[in-house]
């Protein structure tokens, strides 16, 4: 890669990281044991609730999730088209079936007005997406939930460390799903958590992250019990005690990453004010934005993501909505047309490096660059 190459996202590790990973590493267990313990109760207090389940990615979070609420054949999902394909995938991995609402034109986050005119008698839930890290409106969406009898779920991969009104994301939905990729608010290489606070949810996660079986191997070590009992279908979802450690160290940092990222935000946003060409996204006042994205529209999208890339800037775009992916057009018909405001959304969005490492030198590069391309006009 070019040295010179910014990336739009990427992890911040440290010397403290690394030797969290090696003690673990020289210690007796490396999964199930008491770092995935440690992490868990610790993500449970950042997030404001009672109850978190780490996974072994924020797929098998949001699959985890599905299985939770019972989501079967016949039920419906109400879900946003601008995310990554896991969100709606995981509908289908339990025989759901998704209904696409449309976004917030300013904000890009789900519109609360298009959920309520996609719920039927089949509608089991509504996923809210907080979407380059901005909370959606949860007190809007409490509100269908309730009125319809509905699950809410909240895809916060992107928002860990944000909050709405002052409620941290976690504490805002029946379940929440976090994931730890490397370009997520914090990393634990890879890896996911589903947050709640219901103990019965919690516990039917436990078990299916572990096979079906309602015992892990470090449980029966501390009743030096062999037993184990499956009972129900369930996958190897677990989250070892090496990314945990890794997590547990990187967590302890959210609020000096978020810091970071927020800055970077301030000055992005500074910079492109007196642009008529470049447009950040809204953010709601009462909003703590966690900036996993910083999005912009800008005209002739695609000719100004590749002088960005000539650059040496890793501009990108999140996302194709899912609707317009070929496996959901061709399984369940959908496409333009469906979700205008998104859709018109997508042909201008992109995506620019913000991750807490990222010098101001790096903003400025990327500022003048952009600048430099939206002033040019096609030949």
């Amino acid at each position: 890669m070019d040295p010179k190459f910014i990336p739009y996202g990427r992890q911040q590790l440290e010397p403290d990281d690394i030797e969290a990973v090696i003690d673990v590493l020289r210690s007796d267990w490396l999964t199930t044991g008491p770092q995935v313990e440690r992490f868990e109760a610790m993500l449970a207090e950042t997030a404001g609730t009672d109850y978190a389940v780490s996974v072994s990615n924020g797929t098998a979070a949001l699959h985890t999730a599905m299985h939770a609420i019972g989501i079967g054949e016949g039920d419906e999902i109400i879900v946003p088209p601008l995310t990554f394909a896991a969100t709606v995938n995981a509908v289908l991995y339990q025989g759901g079936t998704p209904v696409f609402a449309d976004v917030d034109p300013q904000t890009l986050l789900i519109d609360p007005a298009s959920v309520e005119s996609r719920i039927t008698a089949r509608t089991r839930a509504i996923v809210a997406v907080d979407y380059a890290g901005q909370p959606c409106d949860y007190d809007t969406l409490r509100q269908i939930a309730s009125h319809h009898g509905l699950y809410l779920i909240s895809d916060a991969c992107h928002s860990l460390g944000a909050a709405w009104r002052g409620k941290p994301c976690g504490s805002l939905a029946d379940l929440t799903v976090f994931s730890f990729h490397p370009v997520k608010p914090i990393t634990s290489g890879e890896g996911g958590a589903i947050v709640t606070g219901d103990e019965v949810l919690a516990r039917r996660m436990r078990t299916f992250r572990n096979h079906g079986i309602t015992t892990d191997h470090g449980q029966r070590a501390k009743t030096g019990s062999w037993h184990y009992d499956m009972v129900e279908l369930g996958f190897n979802y677990r989250l070892t005690d090496i990314q945990c450690a890794l997590g547990i160290s990187q967590l302890a940092k959210l609020p000096e990453f978020i810091g970071h990222r927020r800055r970077i935000a301030r000055n992005y946003d500074e910079a492109f004010a007196p642009s008529p060409r470049i447009q950040p996204l809204g953010v709601h006042p009462e909003a703590r934005h966690g900036y996993h994205l910083y999005v912009v529209r800008v005209p002739e999208r695609d000719r100004i993501f590749g002088a960005l890339r000539q650059a040496a800037i890793g501009a990108n775009v999140h996302y194709i909505p899912v609707h317009l992916h070929p496996y959901y057009r061709q399984r369940f018909g959908t496409g333009e047309g469906l979700c205008p405001i998104a859709e018109a959304a997508y042909a201008e969005i992109l995506s620019l490096p913000i991750f807490p490492g990222l010098s101001v030198a790096d903003q400025n590069r990327v500022i003048d660059t952009l600048h430099e391309a939206v002033g040019k006009e096609k030949p």
